[in-house]
């Protein structure tokens, strides 16, 4: 690994104008996935953009409105919070997905987004709570949502003087909850051979009045699938509902065949985690209206 010089600026004026001025730039904010590129000689740059020193860049806020997280915010930082767990349980239960104890004290969910590995266990989970990313470059501030962020494996929609600076998602409402579901032939730290994210929302009926259903290593990028959600809307998740979400995740993916699994296995599975997510998203959703009762 040969690095001709590493920046680590103060501010995001400076990081852009760094990232403007000197072409072959790669943004480090965790490094958990991009010094292992370069080890493997994947990914060679000229220059090194270490971000975490911008102030803000590593913070993690909960409010009413919802939970911003900082793009070089450790993964820990948010999954030793309870208070985002019980807001969020299906994120966090994504986020604390990636790799070992020792990995969550610094990889990023930013980082996670920005590598765009098409089976990033947070990415269909992001997708799936409505998170917004809050993007600056030369040009200005722009807003991105999540499943438009990645344009394929290992690209993704920042120009060249861009930054991800953080990740905004809504509060859920009293009746509304999310899953995260993953596939993998061990239990820990594993890729996902499939994953899927849903969040969902019930009237006071416990109807579902809205929803978000996400899929993950079945396509190119993460995917967003409306009829999957639609196929639930207006429910109160009976068996048809859930037949037809999984019919639809299915339907969606367009997954290669590898060793982990053929395109036929995985069009399967994801159908099966997808309809499972809704399932433990209703029921967490349920439990929310009783306690607020």
């Amino acid at each position: 690994m040969t690095v001709s010089r590493f920046y680590s600026p103060q501010s995001i004026a400076e990081a852009t104008a760094i990232l403007r001025q000197q072409s072959g730039c790669q943004v480090l904010a965790g490094g958990t996935d991009l010094l292992v590129q370069m080890r493997n000689g994947v990914k060679q740059p000229e220059y090194i953009v270490d971000i975490k020193e911008i102030p803000g860049i590593r913070d993690v806020t909960l409010t009413n409105q919802g939970l911003t997280l900082g793009a070089a915010a450790p993964a820990q930082s948010v999954t030793e919070r309870p208070d985002i767990a019980a807001a969020y349980p299906g994120l966090v239960e994504a986020i604390d997905m990636i790799g070992s104890t020792q990995i969550q004290g610094r990889c990023s969910v930013g980082g996670n987004l920005c590598n765009a590995s098409p089976a990033a266990d947070t990415v269909p989970a992001l997708i799936a709570v409505g998170a917004v990313c809050h993007v600056v470059g030369g040009e200005g501030v722009r807003q991105v949502r999540v499943e438009d962020f990645n344009t394929g494996p290992g690209e993704n929609c920042l120009k060249r003087d861009e930054l991800l600076i953080s990740l905004f998602i809504p509060r859920p409402g009293v009746g509304s909850a999310d899953a995260y579901l993953r596939f993998t032939p061990r239990t820990e730290m594993d890729i996902a051979v499939v994953g899927a994210g849903v969040s969902l929302s019930l009237d006071p009926m416990g109807t579902v009045s809205a929803a978000r259903v996400a899929i993950g290593a079945a396509a190119p990028t993460a995917l967003l699938v409306e009829e999957a959600a639609a196929a639930i809307i207006g429910t109160t998740l009976e068996e048809s509902a859930l037949a037809a979400l999984a019919a639809a995740a299915g339907a969606a993916a367009s997954p290669i065949s590898d060793k982990r699994g053929s395109a036929g296995y995985r069009t399967k599975v994801v159908g099966v985690m997808a309809r499972r997510a809704a399932q433990i998203a209703c029921d967490r959703a349920q439990q929310r209206q009783r306690r607020a009762h």
